[in-house]
């Protein structure tokens, strides 16, 4: 049983148009925060690879990492707040689970540049569909890591 206090998520569905979707929410909280703040991360991760990439014509590995660090510094604070409670006690159980995250999203940054490098670099592919195709990949596998050894009860 869920027994943190109500957030935002929670409140909104409380909200006459949405109430009839709060027991579907309540059974799937945790997949759907995690959709909704994946997908953010996502948005954040594209738009900062085609500033980096496009704009400013960073090649597509190192703009990749660029905005990666971005994206994964978003993506701990909001899977730790909202998406698993990742509550710590003291500082050194912040860090340990910051490093923990952060080493998971490094093996999945392996994974993401391997497949830039091939489809770009080795067979040509289009950069920015490329660069989607495989944060598909990646939202996936982080999910995972995140649920079974970041944020783990």
């Amino acid at each position: 049983m869920d027994t943190r206090k109500p957030d935002i998520f929670d409140r909104l569905m409380h909200l006459p148009v949405l109430n009839i979707f709060e027991p579907f929410y309540k059974k799937h909280k945790e997949m759907l925060l995690y959709l909704f703040f994946g997908g953010l991360t996502f948005v954040i991760s594209v738009i900062t690879y085609a500033f980096f990439n496009v704009s400013l014509g960073m090649n597509e590995l190192v703009a990749n990492i660029f905005s990666w660090i971005l994206a994964v510094l978003f993506a701990f604070f909001t899977n730790r707040i909202w998406v698993f409670d990742g509550k710590t006690n003291g500082a050194k159980e912040f860090l340990v689970q910051m490093m923990n995250f952060f080493g998971g999203r490094v093996a999945t940054l392996v994974v993401e540049e391997v497949i830039l490098f091939v489809f770009i670099t080795k067979l040509g592919f289009g950069s920015m569909v490329v660069k989607i195709a495989a944060q598909i990949i990646v939202i996936v596998l982080n999910y995972v890591i995140s649920k079974l050894w970041v944020f783990r009860k």
